[in-house]
């Protein structure tokens, strides 16, 4: 079974500067059909789900402890 990823490094922003800063850590929503497109989504900058080139991401395995730290930081921010 392959393994899920739930975030990426974006790594580039070209024509989208307002929704995505480099090297930030974003969150990755599962979206099959969009990665046959060579799409990516991911919560950006408002908060919301949107689509963008997956090479502007490099996918972060993050050990467990650490997803969860950085999903409970991400829900306690504001």
């Amino acid at each position: 079974m392959a393994e899920r990823i739930h975030f990426a490094v974006c790594v580039r922003n070209t024509g989208n500067e307002a929704s995505l800063e480099l090297r930030k850590l974003y969150e990755v929503v599962a979206d099959p059909d969009a990665l046959k497109d060579g799409m990516l989504r991911v919560i950006d900058e408002s908060g919301e789900d949107y689509l963008f080139p997956e090479s502007f991401f490099v996918l972060a395995p993050l050990p467990v402890a650490v997803e969860e730290a950085v999903q409970h930081a991400g829900a306690t921010a504001g």
